[in-house]
């Protein structure tokens, strides 16, 4: 292995298009923490499951997952 990275980064999603296939409660959740400048990072779409909405503060030290009917999940846990 030559150990350089081949993978391309993929363009970045416009808001609508990570907002589609939320429900209405995560749609709601997320245009209020949006008012505390949290912002909407990426969606992860593991198969068989729900859609998981991530969200960083406006710092990016903290993130949180939005849950299918609204709540937070504070302890969603990324790799680095």
């Amino acid at each position: 292995m030559s150990g350089k990275e081949r993978r391309k980064p993929k363009p970045p999603l416009d808001a609508a298009a990570l907002r589609k296939g939320l429900t209405e409660e995560q749609r709601r959740t997320l245009e209020e923490l949006e008012h505390f400048q949290w912002t909407l990072e990426f969606v992860r779409r593991p198969l068989f499951q729900d859609p998981m909405p991530v969200l960083f503060d406006r710092d990016r030290k903290r993130c949180v997952a939005l849950l299918p009917d609204g709540s937070l999940d504070e302890s969603v846990k990324l790799r680095e």
